[in-house]
């Protein structure tokens, strides 16, 4: 018995402080699940889950110090009775939920290891078999110290528990076991391997046979049977594959943009999973980091699951002007244990994250080598773009616009003749765009397609600007296009038609536009041009021709079309 009661003594106290000590690591996480068992669906006891945090601290310190309790011998009947009334509390709690299949993981690991609630029962009927060894042998539980060393080493347990909650509290977990982690990759942990374990399912089909319900049971195909068809039921009999990342999204209303940020590299993310209960504290530093993120070529965003008031409301109270994007909330609980929190986003990769306390702790170093002239050209694409916003006082807004694009011309190609292609290295990736903008609103796209070629090779500038300068530049010289991002007009019988300019291969071109970088299709693209009611027609240059006879300017283009 004394040896049986010295096996379980240290197999217990180093399961506790294990399961305790990962918990510690993440109190904010465990409180998300002791929420879920305080919810209606499962306890019904919804009056706790504001205390869950509280609860959650006091729970994981009491079950690592317990641990360490037993294993210095440490008032050994007050901690063998404390260890079996949590042991019975956690074994009743497992049950409940495996046997009404409540929660799916009981936490007891974290997301260092994921249990299913059957597992997670049968793990505490072993620890209780354990601790009734201890109960039942309690004599032979003795101090390993002297009665002050044990003492003090009781007393330090304490502490340091204590004092490790509250500073991962103000913080990060110092482990991260989530898929979300410095050095992990959001989109591959999306990936489901196409030899990954499928869902086994049961079909119970009802149908009613001659006045009476009969039940057929399939692995999902239709029975047949001589009979009317009342219902089906399925079950989950064995679970499938579960990729690491499920409902990350970076989307609006209207569209995803998930893939677009995710293949960008120096994005700044703020995730805040309600902006209604964002930490005032934490909120007061997002401007400083927005203007600072940007200064340095950083694109900034925000992904939370509020609605638009809430975004609005946030925006102005704290001088912020960033997008706020949605995801699910539960999602952004996983992956930033903090409201607000920070991620630095590489192509999808987290370079950087860190807790609202330690927003200054980022190291953001320029993405570019020429700040001066990101600033200039930063000014070039705001007046490239003033007037072409507003269709009011359009004649008077088209020659101011000309006016200034003809003075913008004259400075990018200052700057392309002393730097070559202003580009991302030079700029950062959202300015090496602008004088693209202002090549593609000149007649000197022909010039400068050989350039804007070579950029797009090198990495300093999107491919898919380049497609459209190369697009606009074939049209403008009545030429079939090759990536179909230019549309026009036509007035078939004084009534004016959208169409996408005549393709060159239309049967190929969207197979085109992947491999070149576009996320649409081409009828996806002509909905995004001209909207929803828009339906894609392949037009041949000599169609186009014969439709806009009455048309000069179309005739002017195609004029050498047979």
């Amino acid at each position: 018995m004394k040896a049986l009661v010295a096996l379980s003594r240290i197999f217990v106290g180093v399961l506790f402080i294990i399961s305790g000590f990962i918990k510690l690591n993440d109190p904010l996480g465990f409180s998300y699940k002791l929420q879920e068992y305080f919810s209606p669906d499962v306890l019904n006891l919804p009056f706790l889950e504001p205390y869950a945090l509280g609860i959650s601290v006091l729970v994981v310190v009491f079950e690592v110090v317990l641990g360490a309790f037993l294993l210095i011998g440490y008032k050994p009947k007050f901690t063998v009775w404390s260890l079996l009334l949590m042991i019975l509390f956690f074994t009743f709690l497992t049950f409940y939920s495996a046997y009404f299949d409540k929660v799916k993981d009981c936490g007891c690991f974290g997301d260092a290891l994921k249990l299913t609630p059957w597992e997670s029962f049968t793990k505490d009927v072993v620890l209780l078999l354990f601790i009734l060894v201890l109960f039942f042998g309690l004599k032979h539980i003795q101090p390993v110290f002297g009665k002050l060393q044990t003492t003090v080493l009781a007393l330090m347990s304490f502490i340091l528990s204590l004092w490790f909650g509250f500073h991962v509290l103000e913080h990060l977990p110092s482990i991260d076991f989530r898929a979300y982690a410095i050095g992990e990759n959001i989109h591959e942990g999306m990936i489901i391997p196409e030899d990954a374990p499928k869902p086994v399912l049961e079909y119970s089909w009802k149908f009613n046979v001659n006045g009476s319900d009969k039940i057929i049971v399939t692995d999902g195909s239709y029975p047949t049977v001589e009979g009317d068809f009342v219902s089906v039921e399925t079950e989950v009999l064995q679970e499938g594959y579960t990729p690491p990342v499920v409902d990350f999204s970076i989307e609006t209303n209207e569209a995803d943009l998930t893939e677009e940020f995710l293949n960008k590299d120096n994005v700044i993310v703020v995730v805040s999973y309600s902006l209604e209960k964002i930490e005032r504290n934490g909120a007061l530093k997002l401007k400083k980091l927005q203007d600072l993120a940007r200064k340095r070529g950083y694109e900034v965003i925000g992904l939370t699951a509020s609605g638009d008031e809430a975004k609005q409301r946030i925006n102005e109270a704290y001088k912020i002007d960033f997008e706020w994007y949605l995801c699910d909330e539960k999602a952004l609980k996983t992956v930033v244990r903090s409201n607000p929190g920070v991620l630095e986003l590489d192509k999808g990769t987290v370079m950087q994250k860190v807790h609202w306390n330690d927003i200054a702790d980022l190291d953001l170093p320029m993405t570019f080598s020429n700040p001066e002239l990101k600033t200039k050209l930063d000014h070039v694409f705001s007046l490239d773009q003033k007037f072409r916003d507003t269709w009011e006082n359009f004649d008077n807004n088209f020659k101011e616009q000309s006016k200034i694009d003809s003075l913008n011309l004259i400075e990018v190609e200052a700057v392309i003749k002393d730097h070559g292609y202003p580009g991302k290295s030079l700029v950062g990736d959202k300015t090496s765009a602008a004088a693209f903008y202002v090549i593609q609103h000149s007649d000197k796209i022909g010039e400068y397609l050989s350039l804007l070629e070579q950029a797009a090779r090198n990495k300093e500038l999107d491919n898919i600007k380049f497609a459209m300068a190369k697009d606009r530049y074939l049209m403008s010289n009545g030429k079939e296009q090759v990536y179909g991002t230019q549309g026009t007009v036509l007035n078939q019988n004084s009534s004016p038609e959208n169409i996408i300019w005549p393709i060159k291969n239309p049967s190929k071109v969207d197979a085109l536009r992947r491999i070149s970088g576009f996320e649409t299709t081409l009828a996806e693209h002509g909905k995004g041009l001209f909207g929803d009611d828009f339906e894609y027609k392949v037009y041949t240059l000599q169609e186009v021709k014969e439709l806009e006879k009455d048309n000069p300017w179309i005739m002017e283009l195609l004029k050498d079309v047979n």
